[in-house]
């Protein structure tokens, strides 16, 4: 027969029909990843976030207020003594927030598994990898969010403290956690960002799938305009309450208790102590804490590597290598912005 030799294939996986046979495929495989990261992800944006070339920390300037006094005729207002009534200095704070190790997410499939298997896999466990660092990601952003609920000032006397609210001393009646009592949280956690000054776009509520639940199904929440548009029981959305944008997350019960005690451990590791010298990283005691609020400058994260993934065939193991990984760190910027919840 004609033309036995070798078959000049047309290689799916080949960019130009030049190069690694692998460029098209590996693409897929990041997009897949990113993808994934991005949904499952909802602490992104909900606070601040720096990218930096190089360095192991980022320093974010904490700059206090300053005075205002009626002036004598013929005094001088920067004159030595005078100075310091009329014109007194403007306290400056710094916050350093370090990079953590790098995170990552990989697995493996080996060549003959993949041969035998009847179903494609790849993307499933792209999109897992996906997952756990978007996983981790909120966890970590999470538990420094209520960690600057729980810290002191910035600048003593200039700046407020995180704050603290007790659900049973604020609603009417015993806490369990009705549409009524979450709503009467709202507005106590709206006045307080009012007395501190924090401003009103961008602030929002935290919510376990429980409490989310409990307020859509409450039509006089749901469906009354009082609280503002965007409500919509068929879509599964809540309207803005009290200025305030509604948030869920089932990570919220992680940090309840029941989440992995690996993924707890894991975090004592960080370089960051986001508790105020426990020397536990990301951890604390967060057992009563029922939801937490805050604004975008509450806290930040600083980025060294953005999330990226590496896909490599190895001959040596027969089998394909996934990774995903990126290199962030966590910490708080102006505790005044949040408030947690506690029973």
């Amino acid at each position: 027969m004609a033309n036995e030799g070798l078959v000049n294939n047309s290689r799916l996986g080949q960019a130009l029909a030049t190069g690694d046979t692998d460029a098209l495929f590996l693409k897929v495989f990041a997009n897949e990843v990113l993808a994934t990261f991005e949904e499952a992800n909802v602490m992104k944006e909900l606070h601040t976030i720096r990218t930096i070339s190089s360095g192991k920390s980022a320093q974010f300037p904490v700059i206090g207020t300053s005075t205002a006094k009626y002036h004598t005729p013929g005094q001088d207002v920067f004159e030595e003594g005078n100075g310091a009534t009329y014109a007194p200095p403007i306290k400056h704070q710094e916050k350093l927030i370090a990079i953590d190790k790098v995170l990552v997410s990989a697995t493996s499939i080996a060549n003959i598994d993949e041969l035998q298997n009847h179903y494609e896999v790849r993307s499933v466990y792209s999109a897992e990898l996906g997952r756990a660092l978007a996983k981790r990601f909120d966890l970590a952003t999470m538990k420094t969010l209520i960690a600057a609920a729980s810290s002191a000032a910035n600048i003593s006397g200039i700046t407020p403290a995180g704050t603290s609210i007790d659900a049973t001393d604020t609603v009417t009646g015993s806490y369990t956690a009705t549409a009524a009592q979450l709503v009467e949280l709202f507005a106590a956690i709206a006045q307080k960002f009012d007395e501190n000054d924090i401003p009103k776009e961008g602030r929002f509520v935290l919510l376990a799938p429980a409490d989310y639940y409990t307020l859509l199904g409450a039509d006089t929440v749901a469906i009354n305009r009082d609280f503002g548009p965007g409500g919509n029981v068929a879509a599964g959305s809540l309207p803005m309450i009290h200025g305030l944008k509604i948030v869920v997350s089932n990570h919220l019960e992680d940090l309840r208790g029941t989440a992995e005690a690996a993924l707890d451990q894991d975090d004592d590791n960080s370089n960051n102590d986001v508790f105020g010298g426990s020397g536990t990283g990301y951890n604390g005691n967060l057992s009563a804490v029922k939801f937490v609020a805050g604004h975008p400058s509450a806290i930040g994260t600083v980025k060294l590597m953005d999330l990226a993934v590496e896909s490599e065939y190895s001959m040596q193991k027969q089998a394909t290598l996934m990774l995903a990984k990126y290199a962030m760190g966590h910490g708080v910027l102006r505790p005044e912005a949040a408030i947690k919840i506690v029973d």
